[in-house]
Formats: structure tokens, sequence, C-alpha cells
């Protein structure tokens, strides 16, 4: 299929377009996951696995979906950085 084609066939919205992909080497950008260690005093562990237990899911899901919500937040208070004062 030409590019036009599938511009044109995405842009209607009347057709689905997956079956004209290639996913078989697709993948997302920036997700590659990259091992850390960080040190906590143990009280802030204690409390990370408590709001885990409450909330069913692990100490790992819990501490890596409050960082993405902080640094989203961060972000979008942040000027951009052509007008970042310096």
């Amino acid at each position: 299929m030409k590019a036009n084609d599938f511009d044109q066939k995405f842009d209607q919205g009347s057709e689905d377009i997956v079956d004209d992909l290639d996913l078989s080497t697709a993948h997302r950008v920036n997700q590659d996951p990259k091992r850390i260690n960080v040190d906590f005093p143990a009280w802030v562990v204690e409390s990370l696995d408590r709001e885990a237990a409450r909330i069913g899911v692990t100490r790992q899901s819990i501490i890596k979906v409050w960082l993405v919500e902080r640094l989203k937040a961060e972000a979008s208070h942040r000027l951009p950085d052509n007008t970042q004062p310096h």
C-alpha cells in the first residue's frame, strides 16, 4: 500500500488500519527498562509496603506509579526550556 493510500485510510477513520501495519518490529520509544538501585530508610519501605498492600500492588509498582505521576506533574508546571529563568 502506498503511503498516500494509508494516510487517506487513516484520516477517514472508517476503516481499521491495524492489518496494514507490520507490528513485529514495533516498540514504544523510551520504554526500555533500566535497572537502578535506591536506598530508602526503613520507615519509607514500611510505609510503601503498607500502601502497596492496601491497594493490592507490589512495592515496585507503587514506586513506579508515584514517580511517574510526580514527574508528569513537575513537567506540566515547568516553563519551556527557552523561557527558563537564568
